[in-house]
């Protein structure tokens, strides 16, 4: 029972952190909400951190019954999450630095504007984008077809998956919690190179989700038929 646990709870935190990648977000993450009091950043950050718990947690749970239902492929998921993530992470490479940006700029979230940002864009599409959730719905799926292994009937696997959906939730919390402190040792120039660099990787995640679902694809025409 323990082992099973365990396994599923090592098998889902590892999937999901470098998607998520908590760590490159919270350079994003700062340069979004640097025109919030720092009670306002916390508190954006506990319910990013929330929000994303159960975003996660739904998209294990029905996920794969809504693409089913609305016909959906896994491919055609990952296919459409990597082009957001690749346009969301491009848009983020070219933007103006922080120190560019004027400080009554609109785009900005501030104090006043705080509670509409929460859910997006900061848990979504930001730390729970569309490759998350497809990544989510994947572990599910694999599941769910080994003959071992069934996260819908097995109370020790659901109990590793929430356990490493918790821990995931409270990763992201304690670092963009501390994001301010990034750039207190950083400098804003030092948090705008970190940022660029992170954008660079979210870009690249992308295009590996995109290039999943081309992969899967090809997958689905090796099966067919030769006639």
């Amino acid at each position: 029972m323990l082992s099973i646990a365990l396994a599923s709870f090592v098998t889902v935190f590892a999937a999901l952190f470098p998607v998520i990648n908590p760590l490159g977000d919270g350079p994003i993450f700062l340069n979004m909400v640097q025109g919030c009091s720092e009670g306002v950043r916390n508190k954006l950050a506990r319910s990013v951190s929330v929000n994303c718990f159960f975003m996660l947690l739904a998209s294990m749970l029905i996920g794969p019954q809504l693409l089913l239902f609305f016909g959906i492929s896994l491919p055609a998921l990952k296919l459409a999450g990597g082009a957001v993530v690749i346009a969301m992470g491009w848009n983020l490479l070219n933007q103006k630095s922080a120190s560019d940006k004027g400080a009554n700029e609109s785009t900005g979230i501030t104090d006043e504007t705080s509670d509409g940002s929460a859910f997006f864009p900061l848990t979504m599409p930001l730390t729970v984008g569309p490759g998350s959730i497809a990544t989510a719905i994947a572990l599910v799926a694999a599941y769910q077809e080994s003959s071992s292994f069934s996260i819908a009937n097995e109370l020790p696997a659901v109990i590793g998956t929430v356990a490493a959906l918790f821990a995931l939730s409270l990763t992201i919390y304690f670092i963009y919690r501390e994001s301010s402190g990034i750039q207190r040792i950083f400098g804003v120039n030092g948090t705008n190179v970190l940022m660029r660099l992170f954008a660079f990787i979210l870009l690249a995640i992308g295009v590996q989700i995109f290039l999943g679902g081309i992969n899967g694809y090809l997958e689905l025409i090796k099966l067919l038929p030769v006639h």
